[in-house]
């Protein structure tokens, strides 16, 4: 009698056992479908759609977006490659000259609003090099600000760079507005790059920028839900509205509407409202 009672207690230990085993199993299984449903969740922002597909790559991995560019514009500039040769002095006295070339690159344009004796050294089609960022397909916004550096802030949908409201270390923007071309852009240490109203495709409306480094987009100086001027902006000239490019309400920033000098729109002058990443 007592054998058959341990048998009795083995079976039972050995089904307990067995059960334990198979919620374990259902557990795991059932927290990988969450994960893949997590992973899954993520789409590609249509807004994506307008980056020039020549010069930018977007690619979605999970809940990771990576913008990929090659730091070149889709427009005219007299950035590009000319006939012309020019020469600069950077602030340590050197003298920095800019080849001609053999002939005219197609983009190639007069300049207007800068001369050949103001723009800075180098040209557009000097760049050998690209720039990667890697932002939240679903960008929320920080508890707390980050102020922006030198160099790139975000990437244009043309495929160049966009930068903030100073010209370098110590060196306001008004300092280099006679090197600005028409659609307020120039080269620099790096690569062509806007620091105001990007004329070439944007002038006093909606149209999208770019995204900057916190992955949040950037519009025209008018809101798309209104028709014009957002009143509702935070301090980096950001709101939460409807844009094109969805039907559900996202924050976004758009150019700040108010002169720079009297006569000039800046792109972006304030923080990030996001956490940002590294413009590699």
């Amino acid at each position: 009698m007592k054998m058959k009672n341990q048998k009795k207690n083995n079976v039972i230990g050995l089904s307990a056992m067995l059960l334990l085993v198979l919620i374990a199993i259902t557990f795991i299984a059932c927290s990988n479908d969450h994960v893949d449903d997590e992973e899954q969740t993520a789409e590609l922002h249509a807004a994506f759609a307008e980056f020039d597909e020549n010069n930018v790559t977007v690619l979605l991995n999970g809940n990771s977006v990576t913008i990929e560019s090659n730091g070149m514009p889709n427009h005219s500039s007299p950035y590009w490659s000319n006939t012309t040769t020019r020469t600069a002095v950077d602030p340590m006295g050197n003298t920095l000259v800019t080849a001609a070339a053999a002939v005219n690159h197609p983009l190639f344009v007069e300049p207007t609003v800068t001369t050949f004796e103001h723009m800075a050294p180098g040209n557009i089609d000097d760049f050998n090099g690209s720039y990667s960022l890697t932002v939240s397909a679903n960008p929320t916004k920080a508890s707390s600000s980050t102020a922006t550096g030198l160099g790139p802030i975000g990437i244009a949908v043309s495929g160049a760079m966009i930068y903030n409201d100073q010209e370098g270390p110590n060196v306001p923007l008004k300092d280099a507005l006679g090197s600005l071309d028409y659609t307020a852009a120039h080269t620099g240490p790096q690569s062509y790059h806007y620091h105001l109203e990007t004329k070439a495709w944007s002038e006093d409306d909606d149209k999208l920028i770019g995204i900057m480094a916190d992955g949040f987009f950037l519009y025209g100086r008018k809101c798309h839900s209104t028709g014009t001027y957002p009143t509702d902006l935070d301090a980096s000239f950001g709101h939460t509205s409807l844009t094109q490019y969805g039907s559900h309400e996202e924050y976004h920033y758009h150019i700040q509407n108010e002169t720079y000098l009297n006569q000039f729109y800046i792109l972006f002058a304030g923080d990030y409202q996001g956490t940002p990443s590294s413009i590699q």
